[in-house]
């Protein structure tokens, strides 16, 4: 019987229980980890996991320094740092990518609103941002929109000065640099495990199957439809 003749719902149990049919492996487990740590730049988590788990990097752990220097300069929120860190090792890297350039000055532009520079915002905006083609113009939009707001944390937009964003233009950077090394992996791996979940997911919603959905990929719980 087709998926499209089968219109019984299935149960949580029985989803659960015919997940547990499919085999699984501890050893490959272990390197979609070591590849999100090694990629993401987590050194020191990178070296107390392949101890851990006995496995060896795809890579020279002590490769990973410079991008994470970039990355941590980009978290606490030091983008001229982060951007002379990144002209140093790869000089041609940002003027080739003219978005991650802007997200890189809009972050500088969010820093600058952060600590109340309200004056040098409106000036580097002018200045640095004026020119941003129409790609990144909703975003810088948004970002200026912080500055009508005597407390920019309470507004509709807080979500740019939240940690996360930083995290977000991060990881961002990172994956560029790994690319502009010719990296094999410039996005870990359970990234690609975690999409292919959501299109699954999405092609049984469309064949309108009932099955215990994955709303949450956090906590990877299952939910009844």
């Amino acid at each position: 019987m087709s998926y499209n003749e089968k219109t019984e719902s299935i149960s949580k149990e029985e989803w659960l229980q015919r997940l547990e049919q499919f085999p699984f492996k501890q050893a490959d487990m272990n390197r979609l980890i070591m590849n999100y740590l090694v990629t993401e730049g987590f050194k020191e988590a990178a070296e107390k996991f392949q101890h851990e788990a006995d496995l060896e990097p795809s890579v020279e752990l002590n490769s990973l320094d410079d991008r994470i220097l970039i990355r941590e300069a980009v978290q606490a929120g030091r983008v001229e740092e982060a951007t002379h860190l990144v002209n140093q090792l790869h000089p041609e890297l940002l003027g080739g990518d003219r978005y991650l350039f802007f997200h890189l000055q809009q972050l500088q532009l969010i820093e600058l609103i952060r600590a109340g520079k309200v004056e040098e915002a409106l000036a580097f905006a002018q200045s640095k941002l004026s020119e941003s083609g129409e790609e990144a113009m909703f975003e810088l939009e948004r970002t200026l929109a912080l500055l009508a707001f005597e407390k920019p944390q309470e507004s509709p937009f807080a979500d740019l000065l939240e940690q996360s964003y930083r995290q977000k233009i991060a990881s961002e950077l990172n994956s560029a640099i790994l690319r502009c090394e010719h990296s094999e992996d410039s996005t870990p791996k359970m990234m690609f495990l975690l999409k292919v979940i959501l299109w699954a997911q999405s092609k049984l919603d469309s064949r309108s199957i009932s099955y215990p959905k994955m709303k949450n990929l956090e906590t990877a719980q299952l939910e009844p439809k």
